[in-house]
């Protein structure tokens, strides 16, 4: 006697064939928001190293401490210095890694600017007002959140400020939100809020509809995404 599929088997062999085949086409389906976080968390990670690899104390400086390595947010890329056709980038989001020394005014400019570690010739920088913009081929366009990812809002909650867009990392690779102006680093720069992060700092990406939540513990500064 001849054995042969019936036809419900033969059905269901198509569905589960066609199930698996949803299911590994979807891996493949592009989500910019989960790329953004992705890459965000990388260069929150890459900033934390930067900082615990290059201490910058200095006992013949009283400001060393302002020189530490951070990662900065900001948006409304604007530059007094360009004419048409460059353009303006309002409500840009982009961010930029960099180590406020020598200078100290919490702008960085190239010399202070980090370099990719995979392509030297550019700045781990979207661009920056006047020093760095937007269209020169040593900034990053992956670190432009909007144009790449179609981010179009950061916020800062948590352990973190809300109208403090960056992060700095200490010699041993604590997170910091708020610029250190004395030799109190865990002091409050406002009533309620250390410039030491000692809560976890939640930062929201969000495409203007969905949301997604990166997490910076505090003391370890261990990053990633909830």
């Amino acid at each position: 006697m001849k054995k042969a599929f019936t036809m419900i088997e033969l059905v269901f062999v198509i569905v589960i064939v066609g199930i698996l085949s949803y299911m590994v086409a979807s891996s493949f389906v592009r989500n910019p928001l989960r790329e953004a976080a992705d890459q965000v968390v990388s260069h929150i990670r890459y900033t934390q190293h930067l900082a615990m690899q290059d201490n910058h104390f200095n006992s013949n400086d009283a400001n060393w401490f302002q020189g530490r390595w951070q990662i900065r947010f900001f948006q409304n890329l604007s530059f007094t210095n360009v004419l048409p056709p460059i353009k303006n980038y309002d409500n840009e989001w982009a961010y930029s890694i960099y180590s406020d020394r020598p200078n100290y005014t919490h702008l960085p400019n190239l010399t202070e600017l980090a370099r990719n570690p995979l392509n030297q010739n550019q700045y781990l920088s979207g661009g920056y007002n006047n020093t760095l913009h937007v269209e020169d081929e040593q900034s990053m366009k992956e670190m432009r959140l909007k144009t790449q990812f179609g981010i179009q809002t950061i916020t800062f909650a948590g352990g973190c400020r809300g109208g403090i867009t960056h992060i700095q990392f200490d010699e041993i690779g604590r997170p910091y939100n708020s610029y250190i102006t004395n030799n109190n680093p865990a002091g409050e720069i406002n009533v309620g809020f250390p410039r030491l992060i000692i809560n976890q700092c939640r930062i929201t990406l969000s495409d203007g509809t969905l949301n997604i939540v990166i997490a910076i513990e505090p003391e370890t500064g261990y990053t990633h995404i909830l």
